[in-house]
């Protein structure tokens, strides 16, 4: 137990040290640096802000699109040139009304459609080399859809009115070719020719060779032959001439009464061969002549 001069010393102890304070809070060079830091976020606040500001700008951003670039409720809409440094996947690709559209582009512009399992069905490519098609059909129509050219891998069809060919050279066919009428242009010639080999014109129900101003000439190097298997074979003109028809001789006596004859008969031999043999009172071809050997 305590005596009463302990309790009376422990009070008095007590009642002489002072109540002590603590601070709470950041003080000194601890307030400055969070001062600092916060200075300096709003400072870079300010900054990003008026940097996307600008960029919002240059842009030209707004509330239907960016730049040139508009969205509508039909797709996007480009004003002006667009540069593309990746593929362009599109369902449809059109220009202003009354406006070009232009494609351009430094090596080649390629269209290509794909079916589902992404294997080429048709290409287009047009390039610094040439243009080029690739496709099981091509065709080309006019304003009004009249087919003027159509290409697949059976045949090439010509839906034009007049196919004309300019080159010096005129037309080359390896095959055979089909066509209800030929004809030159006005003033022009018509020629057919096959440097090589045969030319050979077929029709079933006949063949008409007409030249209305000028004159027809068929020249051959060994035979020209005319034949009629079922008809006959007309030749209607003022005046017939067979040049370089060789001409029989005739025996000295039928011979010496016509010296100075300058007329002469066109006989025939059995093998179908022409001579001439000169007029007589009566016919000449019955005499004996080594032209039909």
């Amino acid at each position: 137990m305590m005596t009463q001069e302990q309790c009376t010393h422990r009070n008095n102890v007590q009642s002489s040290e002072k109540p002590q304070v603590y601070k709470v809070g950041i003080y000194g060079w601890r307030k400055r640096c969070l001062y600092f830091f916060v200075l300096l976020l709003m400072i870079l606040i300010l900054v990003n802000l008026a940097l996307t500001i600008w960029i919002l700008k240059v842009m030209n951003f707004t509330i239907d699109g960016m730049g040139n670039l508009r969205i509508t409720e039909k797709g996007l809409k480009l004003e002006g040139d667009s540069e593309f440094l990746q593929p362009l996947y599109a369902k449809e690709i059109h220009s202003k009304p009354g406006r070009p559209l232009f494609l351009q582009s430094s090596r080649n512009v390629s269209v290509n459609i794909v079916n589902s399992n992404n294997q080429l069905l048709t290409q287009l490519v047009t390039g610094s080399s040439g243009f080029k098609a690739r496709g099981k059909m091509f065709e080309v129509k006019s304003t009004s859809g009249k087919l003027l050219f159509s290409a697949d891998e059976q045949e090439v069809v010509v839906g034009a009115e007049r196919l004309r060919v300019m080159g010096a050279e005129g037309a080359v066919f390896s095959k055979s070719v089909e066509t209800p009428h030929v004809r030159a242009e006005p003033f022009k010639e018509l020629r057919l020719e096959s440097p090589t080999r045969s030319l050979l014109m077929e029709a079933p129900k006949g063949i008409q060779i007409l030249a209305e101003a000028g004159d027809i000439q068929a020249i051959c190097r060994n035979e020209l032959r005319l034949e009629s298997k079922d008809g006959e074979i007309s030749l209607d003109a003022r005046r017939i001439r067979l040049m370089r028809l060789p001409e029989g001789k005739a025996s000295t006596s039928s011979s010496s009464s016509g010296n100075r004859q300058t007329v002469y008969e066109v006989c025939v031999c059995p093998n179908g061969r022409l001579f001439l043999s000169q007029a007589g009172t009566g016919s000449t071809c019955q005499i004996k002549n080594s032209v039909c050997l």
